[in-house]
């Protein structure tokens, strides 16, 4: 049997994160300049890691990697909504809106695996460092790349398939500047269970696993700084992970703030501007976070551009 879409809706209609004809310019200069922000600081890391050979290790490889994602994860969503403002229209197609909630949850995945594989590498540089560069070498470092990606398409496409089932009512308004899948969810006019429950249970998993993957490893690594003797040594062990810790708390504190506020007094339009703080800032800021807390990171950044990086 054939996924079906009984009523046939065409299109959606994106209500984006406000209504007032006189703020649509502030916003489209707003999301235009932290969508270029993001993807020049982004493309900046990834050449500087690409570019000098000191660079090429585990560490910078999966950074680079975060990098391209950040880019694509924040592509998946801004564009669109900065052609609805300069258009003055709020549609997106039924087949645009699927499209979109695919390519938001691979991405919003894979940034997450990613930065588990990264607290893992921290953990085996601090806790493990003579058995390190054996350990993660390239092959081991692509394989984890490869199995995130791999799982991150599973989940997505999962979801995104199941999509299709929903029937919509005539009601196809999203409150949110993106199709988030929890909002275009409610307004079918089918049975949703097995929707959301896949939804929680891969929201649970994915990110529950992954976060505490994360809290092991860091829960080591401070295990590990505290049997340094040399307040030298201590602080240069912490100092490799703060960058990482940094987006960590930055992504998943933001991601739990948005979707625990929207289970207490529910407001989707609240919800869709906290919602910019994962989707737009947290990108745009990780490149400033690994710039400004490393000095590798720092020197290739000056010889490419000529300038120094405060």
């Amino acid at each position: 049997m054939e996924p079906v879409n009984d009523t046939q809706i065409s299109e959606f209609l994106l209500l984006g994160l406000s209504n007032e004809p006189e703020l649509q310019p502030l916003i489209f200069g707003l999301f235009l300049s932290m969508y270029l922000t993001t993807v020049f600081g982004n493309l900046l890391i990834i050449l500087a890691v690409s570019s000098d050979p000191h660079l090429h290790t585990p560490m910078y490889f999966f950074l680079s990697n975060l990098s391209f994602v950040d880019i694509c994860f924040i592509s998946t969503t801004i564009p669109k909504m900065l052609n609805n403002i300069h258009t003055q229209s709020k549609v997106i197609t039924y087949e645009g809106c699927i499209t979109q909630i695919y390519f938001f949850l691979f991405f919003a995945a894979l940034e997450n695996f990613l930065l588990t594989v990264m607290a893992y590498d921290r953990f085996m540089a601090i806790c493990q460092p003579l058995h390190y560069m054996v350990i993660m070498n390239p092959r081991l470092c692509g394989l984890l790349v490869l199995l995130s990606w791999v799982m991150s398409a599973l989940n997505s496409l999962s979801q995104s398939l199941m999509m299709l089932w929903l029937s919509f009512c005539k009601d196809v308004e999203i409150p949110h500047f993106f199709c988030e899948i929890n909002q275009v969810v409610r307004l079918a006019c089918s049975d949703s269970f097995l929707n959301d429950m896949v939804m929680y249970f891969a929201a649970g998993m994915l990110g529950g696993a992954s976060l505490t993957g994360i809290l092991y490893s860091y829960s080591k690594i401070v295990s590990s700084i505290q049997g340094i003797s040399s307040a030298h040594g201590k602080y240069k062990a912490f100092s490799t992970c703060a960058s990482h810790l940094s987006i960590v708390s930055l992504f998943y504190c933001t991601i739990l703030g948005v979707y625990l506020s929207s289970t207490g007094t529910y407001s989707s339009h609240s919800s869709a501007i906290a919602s910019v703080m994962y989707t737009v800032v947290t990108p745009m800021l990780n490149p400033f976070i690994y710039s400004l807390r490393n000095k590798d990171i720092k020197r290739a950044l000056k010889r490419i551009t000529g300038m120094s990086v405060i």
